[in-house]
């Protein structure tokens, strides 16, 4: 018997990093789940897995959203993972890169807790795990290809990694995986009395 066994999951950002590890952690313990990711050829890895059917949709799109949400008579968990970290200042910061930030990090979480949501109301249940950086107050670092694609596009590479790791207290950098076990336990019956709190994985930053 898994954790999450007969539970149907629907998260996006499934290709890669936080969002891959737990879609491959959701359907080891048993779940129904629903990858989706706006890159179709990474999420192409996950087709084949046990447990996995892979959608490719654009989250921050009202009509792809609502198109995903009638494919399902029922949902138990809705984990959403898409995100978008802007590399520089304000001053670096155009317009259309506000723009697009907001759509991936704030309206998708917006438009996909408004399409799926009235389905766990109906069978009054279900768990909405929303993902977010801590990136915004402190510096716990998850090591992911977004966070190495940044690294790489730094004028230093090398020292840019080096600055990361500085300043992580333990030492490493935390996996994709680790962040996943957490979800599992956010999807999973035994956080049945947890609601409407903030889990912060960040290595000890906040001690």
């Amino acid at each position: 018997m898994g954790r999450l066994d007969g539970k149907v999951i629907v998260l996006s950002a499934a290709a890669q990093g936080i969002g891959r590890a737990a879609a491959i952690a959701f359907a080891k313990e048993g779940a129904q789940v629903t990858a989706t990711d706006i890159n179709g050829e990474k999420l192409k890895e996950l087709e084949g897995v046990e447990g996995i059917r892979t959608k490719v949709v654009d989250v921050t799109k009202k009509d792809q959203v609502e198109a995903l949400a009638k494919e399902h008579d029922r949902i138990d968990v809705l984990f959403n993972v898409a995100g978008f970290v802007h590399h520089g200042t304000i001053l670096d910061c155009e317009e259309a890169d506000w723009d697009f930030t907001m759509n991936v990090n704030v309206r998708s979480m917006y438009l996909m807790c408004k399409a799926f949501l009235p389905k766990m109301l109906a069978k009054k249940s279900g768990n909405i795990i929303n993902m977010a950086s801590v990136a915004s107050s402190i510096k716990g670092t998850v090591d992911t290809p977004s966070l190495r694609g940044r690294i790489q596009a730094q004028p230093d590479p090398e020292q840019a990694y080096k600055d990361f790791m500085a300043r992580q207290k333990n030492g490493r950098m935390c996996t994709a995986e680790e962040v996943a076990y957490l979800c599992v336990y956010l999807a999973s019956d035994e956080s049945a009395y947890v609601t409407g709190t903030e889990h912060i994985i960040d290595g000890g930053w906040r001690l």
